[in-house]
């Protein structure tokens, strides 16, 4: 991680070109203020306390750390600080690969994201989804290249037209999914990242469960001409799935996609209502998920709220001047009822996002098990 910028101003008084937050419509000004700094370098803090206790250290050989994460319009909301941005690098840091859904067309914040995890940190990234029903959006993987490679594989899924029914519900899926290779240990997979139709009603359902249909078909049909070492294959991302959603669900496990055990049935959304957010493993058997002592798969939603924009009235006054800022009409915020409604319904979701990172840990060596296999052949 890159932390030069939290330097207090006095330090940096004849230094411009190591930093990153600089303002380009202000003559390139410092975007923090020394309060500012002090400010994130406190929660910062706070937040590595969280990260060393919630997920699973990285560990040479041993493990690798994968997290999908839907950052609300990522590029779009312009009000979104340099503070926010070094608290979502550092949530990133804490994996190997993550997935990230709705990075729109501006690129600005995801580079300085980029620019703060450091040259070590690579990614890979799709075209938008045009048309208004692909609102702006892009998949990006993000991952560690000391501990993970990208294969080479990267596209994005297209239906055929052969694959397309009589009067179809949908023709594609809204917003094109993008699936990226990989390589860690003995491990080598393909991970597809995708962002599903939204909305409860009835008609909403329909179109979300054809293109999970439309999609599994596809993807079936890659797995099986794919050679054995390359059908380990990982869908991740905002499903937009309703816990009554089960039918759905079902059509993941019919085509051999299973539900990692760490997040079934948790809340990924930061009102913890509802599952939106999912990974599903079609793996062979010496792909296995990490387990705790008791057996359970490792795996978890992390809540980021717990350590940074925490519901508190002394971390919530920190932000009045920002939010009076930032609000479009900020008459209304006259209380510190109408302070606190306004940073728990639009400033933190704005600020880091309405989801939370859903994370799983993955065994890199398997050579135990490979050779407890090999032994009990002879």
């Amino acid at each position: 991680m890159w932390y030069n910028d939290l330097r207090p101003d006095i330090e940096l008084t004849n230094d411009r070109y190591s930093l990153i937050m600089l303002d380009p419509d202000n003559n390139y000004e410092r975007e923090m203020t020394d309060k500012d700094k002090k400010r994130t370098i406190a929660n910062i803090l706070e937040l590595k306390k969280g990260i060393l206790d919630k997920i699973p250290s990285k560990t040479v050989d041993r493990n690798l750390l994968l997290a999908s994460w839907n950052i609300k319009n990522f590029g779009r909301l312009l009000d979104r600080t340099s503070e926010s941005l070094y608290y979502i690098a550092e949530i990133i840091n804490a994996f190997d690969i993550v997935a990230i859904q709705e990075i729109n067309g501006d690129l600005e914040q995801f580079k300085k994201v980029m620019k703060l995890l450091g040259s070590d940190w690579k990614y890979t990234i799709s075209d938008v989804t045009e048309g208004s029903a692909g609102n702006d959006e892009r998949f990006g993987f993000i991952y560690d290249s000391r501990r993970v490679t990208h294969s080479g594989l990267a596209g994005e899924l297209v239906i055929p037209p052969e694959m397309i029914t009589d009067n179809p519900a949908i023709k594609q899926l809204k917003r094109t999914p993008a699936f990226t290779g990989f390589e860690s240990g003995w491990r080598k997979f393909s991970i597809v990242s995708l962002h599903l139709h939204p909305g409860d009603g009835s008609d909403d359902k329909e179109i979300r469960k054809e293109e999970v249909r439309l999609l599994l078909d596809l993807l079936e049909e890659k797995l099986e001409n794919a050679p054995f070492e390359d059908r380990n294959m990982i869908i991740l991302g905002d499903t937009n799935l309703y816990e009554d959603d089960d039918d759905i669900v079902d059509l993941f496990t019919d085509k051999g996609f299973l539900e990692s055990d760490g997040l079934h049935g948790k809340f990924t959304n930061t009102s913890l209502n509802q599952i939106y957010d999912r990974i599903f493993l079609n793996v062979h058997d010496y792909f296995t998920i990490s387990t705790d002592e008791a057996g359970n798969e490792r795996g978890d939603v992390f809540h980021l709220f717990d350590y940074v924009y925490k519901n508190t009235d002394a971390e919530i006054a920190k932000y009045h001047d920002l939010m009076l800022e930032h609000k479009d009409d900020p008459s209304t915020l006259t209380s510190d009822a109408a302070f606190k409604k306004y940073f728990n319904t639009y400033w933190k979701r704005n600020q880091m996002s309405d989801h939370l990172p859903v994370w799983l840990e993955i065994e890199v060596d398997s050579s135990p098990n490979f050779l407890k296999n090999k032994l009990g052949r002879f």
